[in-house]
């Protein structure tokens, strides 16, 4: 018979215990502990279990085989990139990001051209109606008669319609309002969602069906419930972006399939989302002309080069400690930065403030920005133009050294592409950049070679 017992769960990250805490050991967050009902199923452990162990055996790796069309394309190019190719067959991906930022959007234009492809799919949501989910699809054009729609939050009922139907890809909408029956927990609850998650985990494995959940996200903005969560699937993606800009960045932070690093573009309209294929030139519109404090610079994101504007204002401040805002790069490096100016070259910034921002609303952690920044908050300081033929990247070290970065031919084509004349990049990346025409690539050592090249 069944033994029901109550356990302590954190609704953080879902550390158990057997009594309630304070704070939580795991994540050390406070008063996150909530009481829930656990059901443990009676039954003998160890050998003398109800499954037969005489009828299981390993396998061989040698006799395990690949489908040759394990992957099925979405023709969402920027979609297929963070997948890494397309998505795979019995995969668990899930989706998330805030609210209204576009994660249903994204993915009920999927299930669009999926049927576009004759791909059965069958989209549940727990959060809206059929007539809801209809007006949205309307915005979005006209959609093939055969897409399944399902308004249900029950796992055992959809359980049966996704064993009697056998689609192809499925859309779980949202997580966070789905139950099993058989756990006395609210939905959205430590327990539901893991138990929940691992019902749809068997069922893709069991079944080779690719099933994408969408899930909520916390105000630190990582996704809602327990960690374990995030451990069970196979694919984590995070949509991103300011709800009040028109872009936004698809992130892979988890994939058994492919690599982490892809991002994929897109700008919000009102007919859905349109993939941005070229974010260089997207990021770069507007670019002032004539101005100082800005840079252009070079990132990569995965395998793609992107192009963003630095900008930096230094003014003399009327307070005795002077303020620093960083906008879309870590606060903590650019005044390391500015230490570094003020130690090697001898600028006065101690009395000044300094504002840096990433125009458009990029984020960027990457090193090969500092030499950008440097440049830019020099300009500022200077008060003088640097060409808007110019691009620079490079790492900057705290003796004022600048070290080398990598891929740095993808980036130099990318300027090129977009027209820029002066690439000022590491001088140790130039012994394996092969010569470029119709682009001047120049190598500088440290932050004083830098100064002659910039007016």
């Amino acid at each position: 018979m069944a033994k029901a017992k109550n356990i302590y769960f954190c609704q953080e990250c879902g550390y158990e215990s057997a009594k309630w805490m304070g704070q939580c050991p795991g994540c050390k967050s406070w008063n996150s502990f909530v009481e829930e009902p656990v059901v443990k199923t009676g039954g003998s452990s160890g050998s003398g279990g109800s499954r037969n162990s005489a009828s299981v055996k390993p396998t061989r790796l040698s006799e395990v085989s690949l489908k040759t069309d394990e992957r099925v394309f979405t023709d969402i190019t920027e979609l297929d990139r963070v997948l890494g190719g397309g998505i795979v067959r019995g995969s668990l991906v899930l989706v998330g990001g805030d609210p209204g930022i576009g994660k249903s959007t994204l993915l009920l234009q999927m299930c669009k051209t999926l049927a576009e492809k004759k791909k059965s799919v069958l989209y549940i949501s727990g959060e809206e109606s059929l007539q809801q989910i209809k007006m949205r699809a309307d915005r979005l054009g006209a959609f093939r008669e055969d897409i399944m729609m399902l308004c249900e939050t029950n796992l055992d009922t959809i359980g049966d319609v996704v064993r009697k139907y056998q689609p192809e890809i499925v859309i779980i909408d949202s997580i966070q309002t789905m139950f099993k029956e058989d756990i006395s927990a609210a939905p959205g609850s430590v327990s539901q969602v893991r138990e929940s998650t691992n019902v749809l985990m068997q069922m893709a494995k069991g079944l080779g069906i690719s099933i994408f959940i969408v899930g909520h996200v916390t105000k630190e903005g990582v996704v809602a419930g327990p960690r374990v969560l995030e451990h069970m699937v196979d694919t984590v993606l995070y949509f991103e972006g300011d709800r009040h800009a028109s872009y936004r960045l698809l992130r892979a932070v988890k994939n058994r399939f492919g690599s982490t690093n892809e991002i994929g573009v897109f700008e919000m309209r009102s007919e859905g989302l349109v993939q941005v294929p070229n974010p260089s030139e997207y990021m770069l519109n507007g670019r002032p002309e004539g101005a100082s404090g800005s840079v252009v610079s070079c990132a990569m994101e995965g395998t793609r080069p992107i192009l963003v504007e630095i900008q930096a204002l230094v003014c003399h401040t009327n307070f005795n400690m002077p303020r620093r805002t960083a906008a879309g790069t870590d606060y903590n490096r650019v005044n390391l930065l500015m230490a570094v100016l003020e130690k090697r070259l001898g600028m006065k910034l101690d009395s000044c403030d300094a504002y840096v921002n990433i125009a458009g609303g990029m984020r960027l952690n990457e090193p090969a920005i500092d030499l950008a920044i440097v440049c830019a908050i020099i300009s500022s300081y200077k008060n003088f133009e640097i060409s808007g033929k110019t691009i620079i990247f490079g790492e900057v070290g705290l003796t004022g050294e600048v070290r080398a970065v990598n891929m740095v031919e993808q980036r130099v084509m990318e300027a090129k592409k977009l027209g820029f004349s002066v690439c000022i990049v590491p001088q140790v990346n130039l012994k394996s950049l092969q010569k470029v025409d119709g682009i001047a690539v120049i190598g500088v050592s440290t932050v004083m070679d830098i100064m002659k090249y910039l007016k």
